[in-house]
């Protein structure tokens, strides 16, 4: 059986799906599709902590379906920005399952991620998923990818 990990770049697919459809991604269905006749080695969720209830609500949410949640502070700027970012986290984990998995599934339109996509595919000869919004996910992204799964409808709640 195929083996596969996940890592979810939470941030990233909230907003995009947010601004693209005007809907939340379906993290149940996107398990279903990305997970059907592979034995999961490892899944993660990479998302910042706000510390409230209904963002805690969603993390149990997504450790039910599976997701092994990873957590960062909320870090406000005093200039009011904010920051939040997981770009390393997840780099340093798919270059580690990489070893473990033959298919490793991003979510994320962030085009930061090419160079991943290309080292794993080059480096380690394992297939490479993206999963993005088709409008708001790097050119380089989906280029650098075995595979690009656009977002659409079918992966959208409501």
């Amino acid at each position: 059986m195929t083996s596969v990990a996940i890592f979810v770049d939470t941030q990233n697919v909230y907003y995009t799906t947010r601004d693209a459809y005007r809907k939340n991604f379906d993290y149940n269905t996107f398990w279903a599709q990305a997970t059907a006749n592979r034995e999961v080695t490892g899944a993660f969720c990479y998302a910042i902590d706000k510390g409230d209830q209904k963002q805690r609500e969603f993390q149990n949410i997504l450790r039910a379906i599976g997701f092994e949640v990873k957590l960062k502070p909320f870090i406000q700027r005093s200039d009011g920005s904010a920051k939040g970012d997981w770009d390393v986290g997840i780099t340093l984990d798919a270059i580690e399952y990489a070893e473990k998995a033959d298919v490793i599934v991003l979510v994320s339109g962030d085009g930061d991620f090419d160079l991943l996509a290309h080292k794993i595919r080059t480096v380690h000869g394992k297939k490479v998923e993206v999963y993005g919004v088709p409008q708001l996910t790097a050119a380089s992204l989906i280029n650098a990818a075995s595979e690009f799964i656009p977002i659409k409808r079918d992966l959208l709640l409501g």
